[in-house]
């Protein structure tokens, strides 16, 4: 059975039937009812089930209520149990248990006073320090010329450990070890030692398994060479 009309109260038939608001309309029941514009599903605002236009619906207004004892009862109830009004009441009532003192004549003769006194003490402390930061200094000006020297002995002896370490690191000469360059090599350290294919090396000694220990017969030059370089002759 088909529905009626909200509006004209007729029968809605499937083709022309508009189902809003909990409601059935005729497509052109379907209207505001101030202005009587036609509306559709897109451009309708609806109030209290009843169709309207954008320009007259409905606008919420608020109403005044007069100020009874009950109100007021409520209305200081809520601000008791408002946490901004704690908030308020605790900055208000911060730093109120300070008291604050007038500067009276004597205060004030008391203050400047105190002041003379700090700014007297706080010279008198100066010129201490003053005092007795130039005594140090004259005797310890003929001690820094010295200082040089130190410094030079201690510059001198930083070299030193690269020589000792050399002659620690270069072994005796070992009796006629004699090995021939399959490649060249070019020293990446200076304890090492460059050769090109074809040197022979001589009084070799074995370090390790990959490093030995010889001088290049060509250059002269002795030091850390690949084993994996050079093979025996």
């Amino acid at each position: 059975m088909n529905p009626l009309c909200s509006r004209c109260n007729l029968v809605v038939y499937p083709t022309e039937k508009v189902n809003c608001l909990d409601k059935y309309w005729h497509k052109g029941c379907f209207s505001c009812e101030v202005c009587k514009m036609t509306l559709n599903m897109k451009n309708y605002k609806g109030f209290e089930k009843r169709p309207y236009c954008n320009a007259h619906y409905p606008k919420t207004n608020f109403t005044c209520v007069a100020d009874t004892p009950e109100n007021l009862r409520l209305k200081q109830q809520s601000k008791m149990q408002s946490q901004v009004l704690y908030r308020e009441d605790f900055e208000k009532n911060k730093g109120k248990a300070f008291h604050v003192v007038t500067d009276t004549p004597e205060l004030q003769r008391i203050k400047k006073s105190q002041d003379q006194i700090s700014n007297i003490k706080y010279h008198e402390e100066f010129e201490k320090r003053k005092m007795g930061g130039e005594a140090p200094q004259q005797p310890s000006n003929p001690s820094s010329a010295y200082q040089p020297p130190a410094a030079s002995q201690n510059y001198n002896y930083e070299p030193a450990p690269e020589p000792a370490r050399q002659a620690a690191a270069a072994p005796p000469p070992s009796a006629g070890k004699r090995y021939r360059a399959v490649y060249d090599y070019s020293a990446a350290d200076e304890d090492e030692v460059s050769f090109v294919d074809g040197d022979v090396i001589v009084d070799v000694q074995q370090i390790d398994e990959g490093w030995m220990y010889g001088r290049v017969e060509r250059t002269g030059q002795q030091g850390m060479l690949p084993a994996n370089y050079v093979e025996a002759i």
